[in-house]
């Protein structure tokens, strides 16, 4: 899929907003992407999930023995790359503010992890997600998410490997142009 096609898939979804936003990095945008309505569409996530399946390196693809994805963004598009992949899906929680698996899910010692996400920013929530599976004895050998956020510079410790790189500006709240200071902020993503 190219860039163009997966942008085709946010609009037709309307999924590609534009206003000011709070994302969950704590940074602010002019525009959002609600991955949740893009992949709200079994069709449409399957084409997305395969899309980005297709971006991991065969070799890395044969070694991986579970997909896991932070709880809530990464839950569809974790699950669509376990079906994708053909490997067990399972999500982590943060009841308490940590992540941590729950429902049963188990890794097996030294399991080899795909980490999935729907947008990457800061790397914050990867690397405590990362650092979550790590505790639960696995080891995450490569994230992939939907969208990278981060201009290209988010560091994870493992490849990265994104359907698309968007490069919409992301400002600190202490440099917010004037026009977008003046426009009532949303805050549209999944953590509080």
């Amino acid at each position: 899929m190219t860039d163009e096609e997966v942008l085709h898939e946010f609009r037709d979804a309307g999924a590609l907003l534009e206003g000011h936003f709070l994302l969950s990095s704590g940074r602010h945008s002019t525009h959002y992407l609600q991955c949740a309505r893009v992949l709200m569409n079994p069709e449409r996530a399957d084409r997305l999930a395969r899309a980005l399946a297709q971006k991991l390196p065969l070799e890395l693809r044969a070694q991986i023995d579970a997909v896991v994805s932070p709880a809530m963004g990464g839950l569809i598009i974790g699950h669509e790359m376990g079906r994708a992949l053909n490997k067990d899906a399972m999500f982590l929680e943060r009841p308490t503010g940590t992540f941590e698996l729950r429902r049963g899910f188990r890794l097996p010692e030294g399991a080899r992890v795909l980490m999935v996400e729907d947008v990457v920013t800061t790397g914050l929530s990867s690397r405590e997600a990362i650092a979550a599976v790590a505790r639960e004895g696995g080891e995450v050998i490569a994230e992939a998410a939907l969208v990278d956020r981060s201009n290209g510079t988010v560091d994870l410790g493992v490849p990265f490997y994104p359907l698309i790189d968007i490069n919409f500006p992301t400002y600190d709240e202490n440099e917010l142009p004037a026009a977008l200071a003046a426009t009532p902020v949303t805050k549209p993503g999944s953590r509080s």
